[in-house]
């Protein structure tokens, strides 16, 4: 099925009307077989426009990791203010590279195998560009292809975003090495002096800001205020130091949870968003933006234990990150359900309590929504696209086309 964003436009945002929304997506998969993901073609775009809007006119680079699946992907990318991909691995990134052309690894890569294939077509070599923020990683790639034996390989430098403060130590996630202007500027000089390679880009991702929750707390904003105004500062240092050294096709920052401020960054020329078009729960508290729960799953109960208390089957579908609540599914529908607290959600089945549970019998249906985004599709191997309360078709996910990418 061939997505159509710009066709799916409607002035009823149904998803503001929880009883409405859920009951529209229950009736449209009634009769397809639990688990079912789905996918609302309004809430979608909703969500893809809102994100451009958000950017103030920089370009978003598509974050593939939230989203596996290449119809959205494609149809996310025919709408204005959206140019190319962030893959996170090199052997999707060159599956990829076979209908797009501006694909960015988001990641070090020491896949050997993809490399060897990479160093093998000089078409997907000019069209995939690789990250790196150590030189023992141009070894790596010397070691599988000789300059000599291969395309010029285009590189990009990560460098670390986080913030480092004597009172917090390291606010962030432990990414690169390289964290300050100097440093950078000795990584690319080591670049540029080597055969085979071209210096194209610079990503700082500043996940202390793009993947924090700030609503409720004012620590945090307080955080996210000093962490931007030091990066600002820092980034466009960086930048010129890196500049000095090759010209560079773009300065890529940001995430779904830091677009406004990423994008107004003179340094930045792209932003990257990805999460915020299915809209996980985790985005839910943001005080900048609220995007439209475009997808989710449905879970047959198949028993109950007790009163107040239903077993739904499957349901485990866990995001990524720090183990604990935050990153379990969530259910949001019937309303009044929760999960319990020493079961959690189960890889075969899932327990939930709460008043709920009153409507529920076996062989009803359950609503969850994934915690971030990439889960959802690594469980499903198509996506129900629903529109105006019914399926109007379906796509597969990476893993509905065979593919799985570690």
């Amino acid at each position: 099925m061939r997505l159509d964003l710009d066709a799916a436009a409607s002035a009823d945002p149904v998803w503001e009307d929880a009883p409405r929304y859920w009951a529209d997506l229950t009736r449209a998969v009634d009769a397809l077989p639990a688990p079912v993901a789905a996918v609302h073609l309004g809430a979608l775009r909703h969500n893809a426009l809102d994100l451009v809007v958000r950017a103030a006119g920089v370009p978003v680079r598509v974050a593939t990791k939230s989203v596996r699946s290449r119809d959205i992907l494609d149809a996310v990318l025919a709408l204005p203010g959206y140019r190319g991909l962030l893959a996170y691995s090199l052997a999707e990134a060159l599956w990829l590279a076979e209908s797009h052309d501006d694909i960015v690894l988001g990641y070090p890569t020491a896949d050997r195998t993809a490399l060897a294939r990479l160093a093998g077509d000089p078409d997907a070599a000019a069209k995939i560009t690789l990250m790196i923020d150590d030189e023992a990683q141009l070894d790596l790639i010397d070691a599988v292809a000789s300059p000599a034996a291969r395309p010029e390989i285009r590189l990009a430098i990560d460098v670390d975003a986080s913030w480092r403060v004597p009172a917090l130590g390291h606010v962030g996630v432990r990414r690169s090495p390289v964290h300050e202007p100097a440093e950078a500027s000795r990584l690319a000089r080591a670049v540029v002096a080597r055969p085979g390679f071209r210096l194209v880009g610079v990503m700082m991702y500043e996940a202390q800001v793009a993947g924090v929750a700030d609503a409720g707390s004012a620590a945090i904003r307080w955080m996210q205020r000093r962490s931007v105004a030091e990066l600002r500062e820092r980034r466009a240092a960086v930048v010129a130091a890196v500049a000095a050294w090759a010209p560079l096709e773009f300065v890529n920052a940001g995430g779904t949870g830091s677009l406004e401020t990423s994008a107004a960054d003179t340094a930045v020329t792209e932003v990257t968003a990805g999460s915020g078009l299915l809209a996980g729960h985790l985005f839910d508290g943001y005080r900048r933006f609220r995007p439209a729960p475009a997808s989710a799953f449905a879970v047959d109960i198949v028993r109950m234990p007790t009163p107040g208390v239903v077993t739904a089957s499957g349901g485990g579908w866990v995001a990524s990150g720090p183990a604990g609540s935050s990153r379990l599914p969530t259910p949001v529908w019937p309303r009044g359900l929760h999960l319990l607290p020493r079961e959690g959600a189960g890889e075969v089945q899932t327990p939930v309590a709460g008043r709920g549970t009153a409507s529920l019998r076996v062989g009803s249906r359950v609503w969850f929504r994934h915690a971030k985004s990439g889960e959802l599709c690594e469980h499903a191997e198509r996506l129900q696209v629903v529109s105006e309360g019914r399926v109007v078709g379906e796509v597969p996910t990476y893993r509905g086309e065979g593919r799985s990418f570690a």
